[in-house]
């Protein structure tokens, strides 16, 4: 946090899309935990950028940023429109690994509420240990998931561990879309 006093307005005097955008996103993770709403506003601001310049890789860590932010003090709804962005972004392009992470917190997401059978099959293909270094909540999540559902949370979390990506990615959206449609349905 003291290194970014500065170095959003030292990536502006660059005018190059690629280090404002990645500036902000580096600021907007920096404050996440101690100033959530400055943070969203760096994220979204990074974000827009990021898309605009056809930077899809900034993007990405954005959208999967924000959508932990969002999850946790925004809307809902824009948080699954991240996940998604991110998912979808980071699946297009074959990068597998980094994948898993927007996964963990959509598990975590899942978790929350109530959607357990989901997030286990989820936890299962994003748990790693990149995932577990960068979101360690999927931890809690597991712990809770193994709590509340027993003994099938193993076949589960299994299932996931073997679908292929581009199964878990389709998989992924479908739950997306499902808690959606029951968080819309909740708020009539």
């Amino acid at each position: 946090m003291v290194a970014a006093d500065g170095l959003i307005e030292a990536a502006e005097a660059t005018g190059n899309p690629f280090v404002l955008s990645f500036v902000l996103a580096a600021c907007g993770t920096a404050f996440g935990d101690t100033d959530p709403a400055h943070a969203m506003d760096a994220l979204g601001r990074g974000l827009v950028i990021a898309q605009d310049s056809g930077n899809r890789f900034n993007a990405s860590l954005l959208a999967l940023n924000l959508s932990r932010l969002e999850a946790t003090h925004g809307d809902m709804a824009s948080a699954f429109d991240l996940f998604s962005l991110a998912i979808r972004n980071m699946h297009d392009s074959g990068n597998t690994t980094t994948m898993r992470n927007p996964l963990a917190l959509l598990a975590t997401v899942l978790d929350r509420l109530g959607r357990y059978e989901s997030a286990a099959t989820i936890a299962g293909f994003a748990l790693s240990p990149l995932s577990e270094t960068a979101y360690p909540e999927i931890n809690t999540a597991i712990t809770h998931l193994r709590d509340i559902l027993g003994d099938p949370y193993e076949s589960l979390a299994r299932k996931g561990e073997t679908m292929t990506t581009a199964a878990m990615a389709t998989y992924a959206y479908g739950q997306i879309d499902q808690a959606r449609a029951e968080l819309n349905a909740a708020s009539k």
